[in-house]
C-alpha cells in the first residue's frame, strides 16, 4: 500500500487536503517554511525590534504619542491590550520601561505608544523632552495577557481607565471600531481634569459613530460649574452608568492607587473574580508602606550587593533591578512587573520584600529565586544572574 493510499484512510485527511488548496490559493501555505520552524518563530517573536521614530504627536500638557515603525521592514503581530518594552538609555544608565500599544493590531504598519509625564519620572521626561524624530530605539516583541478572548470574556465589556490607563483599551476601542467588531464597549475613565484626557476628541468621534461604544468621563479635580461626572470610580458611580451588570466582563487599568480602590469598590457590587480583568502594573509609588513591609528597615536603608564578583549599592525603597541598571548590570526584562519571570536572578544569601501580586512560582520561594525588577532589599544581597 502506497503513503498516499494509507494517508486516505486517517479520519479527516480530505478535509485536510482540502484547506492545503484553499491555502495555495490564496497563497498563504505555509508548507513553504517546512524545515524553517526557527526561522518562523523569530519572524513571529523576535527577540529584540529595531523601532524608529517617524512622528510625535502631542496629546495633553503631560502625554504625547510616539509612533515607531520598524528600522527593519517588519514588524511582528499583536493583540490589541499588549505591550512592549522599550530600551532606553538616559544619562549613561541603560533601562527599560515596559508601555502598552494604542495602535490597533489591524493597522500593520506601525506601533504606537502614549507616554504621559511621571513626577522625577526617569525614562517618561526623556521620552517627553529629549526624543526626537528618526531615533531609533531597541524593544522587545508585544507581549501581556491583557487582551479580550471572546470565548472567556463575551461581547459586553466595561472599560474602567485612570490617566495613561486609556492606552490599552484605545488599542481595542480602536480596533473594535475598525473592524467592526461584534462587541459592546462601556468606557468609564477617570482623569484629574479635563485637560488631562488622553485621546478626548477622538474617543467622542468614535462614539458619535459607532453605536456599540460609549465614553463617561469622570473628573476627580473639577473646575467650578462642570457639569459632567465628578469625583472616583466608586461602586454607585459603575452601577449608575453601566447598568445591568450581569454577562459584562471589566477590565481596568490605571495608576496603582487605582488598582486597590476599584478592586474594593467592584467588590461590593459581587463581581464574579472571573469577569474583572487587571493589567500588569509595575512599582508601587512608597513600597515602605505595602502590608508586609517590616517596620525595622528604613526605605532610606542602602545594601550591599555582590554580583559577579563586584559589590553594588541597592536602597531599600527602590527596586533591584534600577540599583543593577545603574551599575551597568542589565537583566533580561519584559514587564518590570513581577509578572513575566525574564529577570528571575538566584539569591544565595539575604532577604528581599517583593509586594503582593509578584507572580513567584512554588519553586522559586523554595528554591531561593527573586525577580529583581520587583524585589527590595532588606539586607545585604549576593546574588547570581
Amino acid at each position: 500500500m502506497s503513503s498516499e493510499d494509507y494517508r486516505s484512510r486517517i479520519e479527516g485527511f480530505e478535509e485536510i487536503q482540502k484547506e492545503i488548496e484553499v491555502l495555495r490559493k490564496y497563497r498563504i501555505d505555509y508548507t513553504t517554511y517546512k524545515g524553517r520552524v526557527v526561522q518562523l518563530i523569530n519572524l513571529l517573536h523576535p527577540k529584540v525590534l529595531r523601532l524608529r521614530v517617524s512622528e510625535i504627536r502631542v496629546e495633553t500638557r503631560t502625554a504625547k504619542t510616539l509612533r515607531l515603525v520598524s528600522a527593519d521592514h517588519y514588524l511582528p503581530p499583536f493583540q490589541a491590550g499588549q505591550y512592549i518594552n522599550l530600551f532606553v538609555e538616559v544619562d549613561g544608565v541603560r533601562t527599560s520601561r515596559p508601555y502598552s500599544l494604542s495602535s490597533p493590531p489591524n493597522q500593520t504598519g506601525y506601533y504606537d505608544i502614549t507616554v504621559r509625564r511621571v513626577t522625577d519620572g526617569f525614562v517618561s521626561n526623556y521620552l517627553l523632552d529629549e526624543v526626537k524624530v528618526g531615533d531609533v530605539f531597541e524593544s522587545t516583541s508585544p507581549a501581556g495577557n491583557f487582551f479580550h478572548n471572546p470565548l472567556l470574556h463575551g461581547p459586553d465589556l466595561v472599560f474602567l481607565a485612570g490617566g495613561s490607563g486609556i492606552t490599552p483599551f484605545m488599542s481595542q476601542i480602536r480596533e473594535t471600531t475598525d473592524r467592526g467588531l461584534d462587541r459592546r464597549i462601556q468606557l468609564i475613565y477617570g482623569s484629574m481634569s479635563d485637560e488631562d484626557i488622553i485621546f478626548r476628541d477622538e474617543l467622542a468621534d468614535r462614539a458619535d459613530r459607532h453605536g456599540n461604544l460609549s465614553v463617561h468621563h469622570v473628573i476627580s479635580d473639577p473646575p467650578p460649574g462642570y457639569q459632567g461626572l465628578t469625583g472616583f470610580l466608586t461602586a454607585d458611580l459603575i452601577e449608575s452608568t453601566v447598568g445591568d451588570l450581569n454577562g459584562k466582563t471589566f477590565f481596568l487599568c490605571g495608576p496603582e492607587a487605582m488598582y486597590s480602590f476599584c478592586l474594593a469598590e467592584l467588590t461590593k457590587l459581587s463581581l464574579p473574580r472571573r469577569r474583572v480583568r487587571t493589567e500588569v502594573f509595575g512599582p508601587p509609588k512608597d513600597v515602605t508602606a505595602q502590608p508586609g513591609w517590616p517596620e525595622e528597615v528604613s526605605g532610606e536603608s542602602t545594601f550591599k550587593v555582590r554580583v559577579g564578583g563586584r559589590t553594588v549599592s541597592a536602597r531599600a525603597a527602590e527596586p533591584l533591578m534600577n540599583a543593577l541598571e545603574r551599575a551597568g548590570v542589565v537583566l533580561p526584562s519584559s514587564c518590570r512587573s513581577g509578572e513575566c519571570s525574564l529577570c528571575r536572578t538566584k539569591l544565595f544569601s539575604g532577604r528581599v520584600f517583593h509586594p503582593a501580586g509578584v507572580k513567584l512560582r512554588k519553586s522559586d520561594r523554595r528554591f531561593g529565586y527573586i525577580h529583581p525588577c520587583l524585589a527590595y532589599p532588606l539586607s545585604d544581597l549576593e546574588i547570581m544572574i
